[in-house]
């Protein structure tokens, strides 16, 4: 065996690493620190991050590859939210400053004035199979019952659990992308997961219609020569969910709005909101910023429960793109002196498998939220987004956003000058009516530390 050193030392310099997932963990981490400064306080830094629990840690190692440590994330609470009649206090993971300030505000505000409503449109997810094929399609399609049914009995031992459930294979559709791609098809298949994303169960599903997709032309006697031969590119789910749809929406009377800004009536409010949607509808910069603010919200609970927050932005973005435009994800109705926003997206939640059962603090999150199934969470998810956009149109149209921001910035920027908790505190009185920005922190602070000091700079200055 190669002495530990030794072996570093080869792998080093080579430049590029060869075997580096077969080395053990304290062994990735010596080989990485090489590339730092002080390679052992890069060491004692990474290891800070580890879990006290040894059996935890070895759960967070194990969620994916080549791991070193664990990258921390804020947990914090939107309380209050009243969403269909029910109050939830909605865990969120996000490192943005204001976003969890933000929806708790909109929280608060609507809880006041009727909550948030929501409704299910559908749950359905897609996945296909990709293949080659030169036949005679109307052959292919006279026989489409016959190959969907061969399908369905040969996933039969891989649905028969999710089946029980309510859920499994809905349908399978056969896709002429032809006059794309020469002899291109896919087999187009739905399903109902019920409370999983079942990402696995789609996947696992498909690959096995691929075999047996190939066993049917080969053995069908409708189908000689050439038609016979089937080429599989690919079995996946897709991420793009259109008919997996929730819709949450808030609605009060115009009046009711004046709280929002001193110099703002209800109605005048309203007015400077409803143009702010509009432009987002008709414009794609600002309709990306806007459903940005959408997913702050959506994100932050996705990854709070385990879920894939990637696969629900992708899909989000998609369906916002759909009439072959990028645009705004809600829409608004102001009229006979009501006020109505509502949103409208694809979501793709799951409440158990995966993350949601293997993760510690996903799982304290679904019991937070009363262990909802796939469909309330939603219904809580899309209310806190739609929260988070209402919030941020709210600044822009009143104080604007960097005064709320960067108050909750604050701190950030006096961690990074190492402020001591008493500079905090004085920061903190400091600001509180005035703007936070970056150059004038380190000027309060300056003036704190050394203060004849900071009115010499000032004088000279001057």
């Amino acid at each position: 065996m190669m002495g530990l050193n030794k072996k570093l030392a080869f792998l080093k310099k080579k430049e590029i690493i060869c075997g580096f997932s077969k080395l053990s963990k304290n062994q990735k981490l010596a080989l990485i620190s090489t590339h730092f400064e002080n390679p052992a306080e890069f060491i004692k830094e990474m290891k800070s991050f580890f879990h006290d629990d040894p059996e935890k840690q070895k759960i967070f190692d194990e969620f994916s590859e080549n791991t070193i440590s664990n990258f921390y994330f804020p947990y914090g609470i939107a309380p209050n939210f009243l969403i269909d009649g029910k109050v939830y206090h909605v865990p969120m993971v996000i490192e943005e400053s204001s976003v969890v300030a933000a929806a708790s505000k909109s929280a608060k505000f609507w809880s006041d004035n009727g909550g948030f409503h929501t409704e299910i449109i559908s749950t359905v997810k897609i996945g296909q199979v990709h293949f080659i094929w030169n036949g005679n399609v109307d052959k292919l399609r006279s026989l489409m019952p016959d190959l969907k049914e061969r399908l369905i009995e040969s996933t039969r031992h891989i649905t028969s659990n999710m089946e029980q459930r309510g859920g499994g294979i809905l349908d399978i559709e056969l896709v002429d992308k032809t006059d794309d791609i020469q002899d291109y098809f896919q087999l187009k298949v739905t399903f109902e997961t019920i409370d999983s994303m079942g990402a696995n169960f789609i996947n696992t599903c498909l690959e096995e219609f691929a075999v047996e997709l190939k066993s049917f032309f080969i053995e069908s006697p409708y189908f000689t020569g050439k038609e016979k031969d089937c080429e599989i590119i690919m079995s996946i789910l897709s991420n793009y969910t259109p008919d997996c749809i929730v819709t949450a929406f808030v609605e009060c009377n115009l009046e009711n709005l004046g709280i929002m800004d001193d110099e703002l009536t209800g109605e005048q409010f309203a007015w400077k909101f409803e143009k702010a949607v509009r432009i987002a509808q008709i414009d794609t910069y600002r309709a990306t910023t806007h459903n940005k603010g959408i997913f702050n919200g959506i994100d932050a609970i996705a990854l709070a429960t385990g879920n894939d927050f990637r696969a629900v932005g992708a899909c989000g973005h998609t369906y916002a793109s759909r009439n072959g435009k990028y645009t705004s994800l809600t829409d608004i109705k102001v009229e006979n002196g009501k006020f109505h926003y509502q949103l409208t997206m694809p979501l793709y939640l799951g409440t158990v498998g995966g993350l949601t059962n293997l993760h510690p603090l996903a799982k304290k999150s679904l019991e937070l939220l009363g262990n909802p199934n796939a469909k309330d969470l939603m219904r809580i998810a899309a209310s806190v987004g739609l929260a988070n956009n209402f919030a941020a149109i709210k600044s822009l149209v009143t104080k604007g956003i960097q005064k709320g921001h960067m108050k909750m910035h604050l701190l950030n920027i006096l961690n990074q000058f190492d402020a001591t908790d008493e500079e905090k505190e004085k920061a903190k009185e400091y600001f509180y009516e005035k703007k936070v920005m970056y150059n004038a922190v380190e000027s309060f602070l300056k003036s704190l530390r050394n203060p004849i000091q900071h009115k010499k700079i000032i004088y000279a200055g001057k």
